[in-house]
């Protein structure tokens, strides 16, 4: 499954380049519409908040969306990877995985088992349809 990722100060790219799995960077993807289900990879912003790169492509994108993970710092308590969340209720989708900064390899692994499983389900839920 596609990976779509949006990352302000290179935490979130650099998470996404150590899976070693197909990724495109939100910004290039800006010109058009996907044609394909994706996840998407972000970072939160302010005090919990959705970036509005993030929300703009989702405005367009959203209906393809699968699930999503959100990088953060742990020092805003409350607001940790909070976009995730917020992502995660606005379109129905479940959160893969919340990260610290650039996260760990732990952190990267277990978003790849739930990706892979997420994958296996959409899978399952395509070939029913």
């Amino acid at each position: 499954m596609l990976i779509v990722y949006d990352s302000r100060t290179g935490n979130v790219r650099r998470f996404v380049d150590g899976l070693g799995r197909r990724a495109v960077a939100l910004a290039a993807t800006q010109a058009g519409e996907l044609q394909e289900p994706f996840v998407l990879v972000t970072y939160t912003t302010g005090f919990g908040q959705v970036p509005d790169s993030t929300a703009g492509f989702l405005q367009k994108n959203g209906h393809w969306l699968a699930g999503v993970a959100s990088s953060g710092n742990r020092n805003w308590g409350d607001g940790f990877a909070k976009a995730a969340d917020r992502i995660a209720a606005q379109y129905r989708v479940p959160v893969l995985a919340r990260f610290e900064l650039s996260g760990t390899g732990k952190e990267a692994a277990q978003f790849l088992q739930e990706l892979d499983r997420l994958a296996v389900t959409a899978g399952v839920q395509r070939n029913k349809a």
